[in-house]
């Protein structure tokens, strides 16, 4: 069968799945490449060609099917058969098969989101209640994603997806609040990991969710399970002040410092911390010389936390060299006890004092490459490398610095 006649078929057959309410069938047909290609041929009543219509969709796609791909093929056939019947007496038959990878690269791919890390996702957001469509409704919101006028409906009195769900969620509002998690036309936790990741975005994106702080909440929560295996949702742009969040595979983005930082702010209890965290996280690639700059405000805030617990005064007019001096002399980081006969006793001091100098070359670091200074046609700034280094003797620095001050609290130091 030549494409052209192939396609006028194919495009009456996807009419006739249509006007008869088949629409995933319909879906099927409009969506993916077909080819006829003749498998046999018989004799009787004077010679008959047998075709066979093959539709190529991706892997995930065909997975996602499973059983149903044989109603789909007999769907598809019998209208193959009113199409041509009038016009030969060929037999054609209709059959879904998954579409040839044809990457080279796939063996370096990274593993997707496992089913166990979306569910745990999920019941996260049963757990705190999140209305996942925020402020739209559930059609809307499914909307920016799907097609719903090309999924099948579940209630027989609808064409397709988007009949049913206004019915059962607007209308009669007889489905629970977190019903898409398991319908399988949407197949969030066993479908491909990029349809899950840009639902996790979409539930976040500030037309979505308008109040920034309660997506940067949910955001912090979906990275700590996807970072685990290799993925995390980041900024990519603001609209109206507030961030817009797309997925990505994680390599190294300084993302283990920045954990290792957030752990830290959640040790000291220490919810200011959070904004010069968040800048960190975003900035690192994206922006290296805000992110050194802010590298050296999470020690200052560090330093300013621990030394208004342990009742120490300190004026805005110190610098970020004296912050850490008073926070050194505080929990006695540079111990004065160690004998000089002590083994390794040199070794030791110079260690602790030369992490304290870290502060002092961060912030001239910063001074140099960092924001907040005006720089001429020529100037070219610190690449992202940089920003991981500034980022992560920072992030060294606080830790240790935290730890030894949780160590003092826990032995009843003051």
């Amino acid at each position: 069968m030549e494409k052209s006649a192939l396609e006028e078929t194919l495009a009456t057959v996807h009419a006739l799945l249509r006007s008869e309410g088949m629409v995933e069938a319909a879906a099927l047909v409009r969506t993916y490449p077909a080819r006829a290609e003749q498998t046999g041929y018989d004799n009787w009543n004077g010679g008959t060609e047998i075709w066979e219509v093959q539709f190529s969709v991706p892997a995930s796609e065909y997975a996602r099917l499973g059983t149903k791909r044989s109603q789909l093929e007999d769907q598809i056939a019998a209208r193959l058969k009113t199409v041509l019947e009038s016009e030969t007496q060929n037999w054609y038959s209709a059959r879904i098969l998954p579409e040839r990878e044809r990457r080279r690269d796939w063996r370096a791919e990274g593993p997707g989101v496992p089913r166990d890390v979306r569910t745990n996702i999920l019941d996260g957001m049963k757990l705190e209640q999140v209305c996942w469509s925020g402020a739209l409704d559930d059609v809307e919101f499914l909307s920016r994603l799907y097609d719903l006028k090309e999924l099948p409906s579940h209630d027989s009195r609808f064409k397709d997806a988007a009949g049913d769900i206004w019915q059962h969620r607007s209308n009669n509002d007889d489905w629970e609040q977190d019903w898409v998690f398991s319908d399988e036309r949407f197949n969030l936790t066993g479908g491909p990991s990029d349809q899950f990741l840009r639902f996790l975005c979409e539930v976040v994106h500030p037309v979505v969710r308008p109040d920034r702080d309660e997506a940067l909440k949910l955001v912090s929560h979906f990275n700590d399970p996807l970072r685990q295996v290799g993925w995390e949702l980041y900024e990519v742009e603001r609209i109206a002040g507030r961030p817009r969040f797309n997925f990505r595979a994680v390599t190294d983005h300084g993302g283990r410092a920045v954990l290792r930082a957030k752990n830290v702010a959640d040790a000291l209890d220490a919810g200011w911390m959070a904004k010069e965290i968040e800048r960190l996280e975003n900035s690192i690639d994206r922006d290296p010389a805000l992110a050194i700059g802010t590298a050296k405000e999470l020690i200052e805030t560090c330093c300013k936390t621990i030394l208004t617990r342990q009742g120490v005064e300190f004026t805005k007019s110190e610098d970020l060299g004296e912050l850490t001096k008073k926070v050194t002399k505080e929990l006695k980081l540079v111990p004065e006890g160690i004998s000089d006969e002590a083994r390794g006793a040199e070794n030791i001091k110079l260690v602790l004092r030369n992490l304290t100098q870290l502060t002092n070359n961060l912030a001239q670091l910063r001074g140099l490459y960092g924001t907040g200074h005006g720089r001429d046609g020529n100037y070219r700034g610190l690449q992202p490398r940089h920003a991981r280094l500034a980022v992560a003797s920072a992030v060294a620095f606080i830790d240790f610095v935290s730890e030894t001050y949780r160590q003092r609290q826990s032995a009843g130091y003051k």
